[in-house]
């Protein structure tokens, strides 16, 4: 028997909610674009139900890191340092439940990052030969925070070095939130 939700992601198995088949179609366009892109609407929007369908429907074609800054903490905030093992925690925990194979994960998982020169390089190394797509949801909890603006100024960074054919990076990179 379905039920309404209005509290969390809606399973469409489990829960009455329109179809959104449209929209992932529009949004993987721009995976498949290799865009970096927001998504950002009011609270009960459908976001994160939106990245959930989204990350179905992206298996055996991307390999797809999805995580949330939901409920993170601050401590990962406190320094680069820490940011930068975190992220590389998070990412590593995302990939279990992945189309990535445990060699890669153990990868992901092998290099001890401390700054983001290092986690720029762990990227680098990492999607060279992998379509990798990001995934954060939540992210407008830290989005006035000076070490994840940074992170943020890092990914574009690699984003236009890709572009000029001078660097490897994630396929696409999604951040989610309210007032991104």
């Amino acid at each position: 028997m379905k039920r309404f939700n209005v509290t969390g992601i809606c399973v469409p198995e489990e829960d009455y909610m329109v179809d959104i088949s449209k929209k992932i179609a529009q949004i993987k366009k721009l995976i498949d674009n290799r865009s970096y892109f927001t998504i950002n609407r009011a609270r009960q929007y459908g976001k994160t139900t939106t990245l959930n369908e989204l990350e179905k429907s992206l298996v055996g074609e991307y390999i797809v890191a999805s995580i949330s800054f939901e409920g993170i903490g601050g401590t990962p905030f406190e320094s680069d340092e820490n940011f930068c093992k975190s992220f590389v925690d998070y990412v590593c925990r995302a990939l279990k439940f992945s189309s990535a194979s445990k060699e890669y994960r153990e990868k992901w998982a092998s290099r001890k990052v401390t700054n983001f020169d290092e986690l720029s390089e762990h990227i680098t190394n990492m999607c060279e030969d992998e379509k990798v797509v990001l995934m954060i949801d939540e992210v407008d909890r830290t989005s006035n925070n000076r070490i994840f603006l940074h992170f943020i100024g890092m990914l574009r960074d690699k984003f236009l070095s890709r572009r000029n054919g001078k660097d490897f990076t994630f396929h696409s990179v999604i951040l989610a939130g309210r007032g991104i």
